[in-house]
């Protein structure tokens, strides 16, 4: 048995005064860990309370305290007379702990011990940036959020008594409810024919095109997408195992002539489609080509993923209705948010099936996300059930139209000559093509040390395509102002383009 003096107790038992933790839970949790990863044997005497206290500097009472706790715990035996044991511990010591010090035992580990999966698709493409502004691909602004409604919503759903019981593991009326009137929103603004055993919510959009993709998608199939696509989708398919091919674009969307010859040639899963403003272009998929699609996904049984990411944004004129509302033989899973117009965490993301295949994807959400958000999809129930969803939509796309056409004036009045675009239908983002030899690269360089930051995921730059998603829905006019501006500035004091 060691002798409580050689063993180096300071090498292990460091204090930090800051902490809010009590020191002399300090002292006992390291004694703990200490003893669990057998530098303190079963059986192993510890020093006596005055001695141990001289050797961390310490007060006897705070390691009396320590000792107390210890055995509360059951990981030290007091027998009178004798001393204090170390009991529950190994019998065995794997390694010796030398008095050269060190933080042993304060730190966690750096490293795993065993092996595991690196999932190299999934690389976070979001990095943030101090600068005073930055650019996004079409987020709405929290700061028309109808905040102060659902909170007051959500303060009465929780001190209603009825309510209480929609907070448990195994009752899902809140979630029932909800989903009855997000079904009634559905068929009223985009012609759905749906009851509430055709929908699933969960927390959100990329959520559901992931229950999506993890159930109908097996390794090695073909999942068809456009040239340019929605980043976030390409990596869950691609971590589902999906063999992904691509289509051009056009003024249209999506190539139709390109995807009938896959259909020919490469037989494929899955096409993934967002025809109401196509991510990122913002062109839409035009009548024709979506009755031509729903023929080839029958003839060819491949399914279409059809995302509505902001259907309920449209500005000139009534939006083309979603290729779902015309699905006649359940070939169209359609996803989508409800609530993006709000903050971020009153949303809801949904898919729309038959109810066969809610019933298996529902399976999953089960294992993933049990309890679910019940409250706040109360509240959202209760603000379609009201008709406090249309009022608030009808105020805040009268604001985003206005900030279109800001962004939009800014753009040719600003930068004409460096860039062009066509100003989107609806959707809360400007798509800009930029001359290919410009470096678009550079100029993101450029604009950050003015204090501007574009995220890489919003520049397009090949051999083919070149072009930048310029969100304009989180920016006042003000700050659209200032934005263009210093584009301007870098523009003006950089290179031309192509020289």
């Amino acid at each position: 048995m060691d002798s409580p003096v050689l063993v180096p107790y300071r090498s292990f038992i460091q204090v930090d005064r800051g902490s809010s933790t009590p020191v002399y839970l300090q002292v006992a949790h390291q004694l703990i860990n200490a003893i669990q990863r057998g530098y303190l044997m079963d059986g192993h005497k510890l020093p006596g309370s005055r001695l141990l206290a001289k050797l961390l500097g310490l007060h006897r009472n705070t390691i009396v305290a320590s000792y107390a706790e210890l055995d509360a715990q059951g990981w030290v035996e007091t027998r009178p007379s004798q001393g204090v044991f170390v009991r529950n511990g190994k019998r065995e010591k794997p390694m010796k702990l030398s008095n050269g010090g060190g933080r042993v035992l304060t730190s966690y580990p750096r490293q795993t011990g065993f092996h595991f999966k690196r999932w190299n698709v999934l690389d976070n493409p979001f990095d943030q940036s101090p600068a005073k502004f930055s650019l996004d691909d079409g987020l709405p602004d929290h700061r028309l959020s109808h905040v102060g409604y659902l909170s007051r919503l959500l303060h009465t759903n929780m001190r209603r008594k009825g309510n209480q019981a929609k907070l448990g593991y195994h009752n899902t009326m809140g979630s029932e409810y909800y989903k009855e009137n997000l079904a009634n929103f559905l068929n009223l603004t985009r012609g759905l024919h749906i009851s509430r055993k055709n929908i699933l919510a969960t927390r959100s959009l990329e959520l559901s095109i992931y229950l999506v993709a993890e159930t109908l998608i097996s390794p090695g199939d073909r999942v068809v997408v456009g040239e340019l696509s929605y980043f976030a989708t390409n990596m869950i398919l691609q971590k589902a195992g999906a063999n992904i091919l691509t289509v051009p674009i056009d003024d249209e969307g999506l190539d139709v002539v390109a995807i009938r010859q896959l259909c020919e040639h490469q037989p494929f899963r899955m096409l993934y489609i967002t025809p109401h403003h196509h991510y990122p272009t913002t062109v839409t998929l035009s009548a024709q080509r979506r009755v031509e699609l729903l023929e080839l996904s029958a003839k060819y049984g491949f399914v279409i993923l059809e995302d509505d990411y902001d259907y309920d944004f449209h500005y000139d004129g009534s939006p083309l209705l979603p290729m779902a509302s015309a699905d006649t033989g359940g070939m169209v899973v359609y996803v989508g948010t409800f609530g993006k117009s709000m903050a971020p965490g009153f949303r809801s993301g949904f898919i729309v099936a038959p109810d066969q295949l809610i019933a298996e994807m529902d399976k999953l959400l089960g294992i993933m996300d049990r309890h679910g958000d019940a409250l706040t999809e109360s509240a959202l129930g209760e603000m379609i059930s009201d008709g406090e969803i249309h009022r608030y939509l009808k105020k805040a796309i009268k604001e985003y139209r206005s900030r279109r056409d800001h962004l939009a004036q800014l753009l040719r009045d600003r930068l004409k000559g460096y860039l062009s675009f066509t100003a989107p239908a609806g959707g809360l983002a400007i798509w800009t093509t930029w001359p290919q030899g410009y470096n678009l690269m550079q100029f993101r360089t450029a604009c950050a040390r003015h204090d501007l930051y574009l995220p890489r995921y919003l520049l397009y730059q090949s051999d083919k395509y070149s072009g930048i998603r310029f969100g304009f829905g989180s920016f006042t006019p003000e700050e659209l102002n200032e934005t263009v501006g210093i584009m301007e500035d870098v523009l003006l004091n950089a290179i031309p383009p192509g020289r």
